[in-house]
């Protein structure tokens, strides 16, 4: 049951994304042509990309949650058994929920402040991009514990989670201790909880929440909006709109056949030297470096294009001990 609902759950939630995708598109495209071809400049154009652009970032970060593709340190956990592996998956899962329902009410309360504001361009309340923030942030939820509820019986998720509960009432308790350190919590906050959850599997950007939430929370008296707030402010610059249109130029160049004719060139030159893979692929990442200016763009053309050379899939190069 718990997959079926995962699986429709995901699927609207790509399909939406994909649809945002295209739509920043063509608003990107409509104003840059409205600008340079007939000098009448769209002046809605920048900020409803902008808007978009935050609801994208979101779901983005939610299909990267359910996927389990959000940037983590498994050198550790990988030396592990197969039992601790799965011991030390759910109680990242569980310290990821944790932070989520606990950022849940300021990312509420945040979206609601900024119903009060006004966009300029467009004049419609600013919670409509606010929004994205505690629906991205539910979802993401919700995902975490379709995941814990496929982990298998009770005794399995036990250990995990009530490491992950006694952690934070022990955190919760030590509060008097925290606001007497001082300068001391940014090394217990910012050093110790970064770097042992991190170490143990917990998705980085996860980490780095719940530090700054412990540290915000447990010293200071500053309200739980101003993370939220950074949160906001970190995905709304304007030049990220740059970055899903880098991407899908890069996926573009792969589709027509180009990255794949560059790379089977570049290994048709240095293929077969030692070590020509790390050539090939140095110079095919110059190369389309070179088109695109990103290297999200320049991954998305170069990873595929790279087994060109034979059929099957096989290495482009393979002459030559490394």
């Amino acid at each position: 049951m718990s997959s079926a609902i995962e699986s429709l759950l995901g699927a609207c939630v790509e399909i939406t994304a994909a649809a945002l995708v295209a739509v920043e598109i063509v608003i990107l495209f409509a104003g840059v042509v409205a600008r340079y071809a007939f000098d009448r400049p769209l002046t809605w154009s920048d900020e409803l990309a902008a808007i978009l652009f935050l609801w994208l970032a979101m779901l983005g970060a939610v299909i990267a949650f359910r996927r389990d593709e959000h940037m983590r340190m498994t050198a550790i956990v990988g030396m592990l058994g197969a039992s601790m592996r799965e011991k030390l998956d759910t109680f990242a899962t569980g310290a990821a929920l944790v932070l989520l329902l606990l950022i849940a009410r300021p990312a509420y309360e945040y979206a609601r402040e900024e119903a009060f504001i006004t966009t300029p361009a467009l004049e419609i309340t600013n919670a409509w991009r606010a929004a994205a923030l505690p629906v991205g942030t539910t979802l993401m939820a919700i995902f975490a514990l379709l995941r814990l509820a496929k982990v298998g019986s009770p005794r399995s998720l036990a250990f995990p989670l009530g490491a992950v509960a006694g952690l934070l009432v022990l955190f919760w308790l030590g509060e008097p201790i925290f606001r007497q350190l001082g300068n001391l919590n940014l090394l217990v906050f910012f050093v110790g909880v970064v770097a042992a959850t991190v170490f143990v599997g917990v998705p980085i950007a996860f980490a780095f929440g719940l530090a700054i939430f412990g540290y915000l929370a447990l010293t200071t008296q500053t309200p739980l909006m101003v993370l939220i707030g950074r949160m906001d402010e970190g995905m709304s610059h304007l030049i990220l709109l740059a970055v899903p249109l880098f991407v899908f130029l890069g996926l573009l160049i792969e589709m027509t056949g180009m990255a794949r004719a560059m790379v089977a060139f570049l290994a048709s030159l240095l293929g077969h030297v030692s070590g020509g893979l790390h050539y090939v692929l140095v110079a095919g990442m110059y190369l389309v470096s070179g088109i695109s200016g990103s290297k999200a763009a320049d991954m998305a053309a170069i990873a595929t294009g790279r087994q060109a050379g034979r059929p099957g899939g096989a290495p482009v190069c393979d002459g030559g001990a490394d």
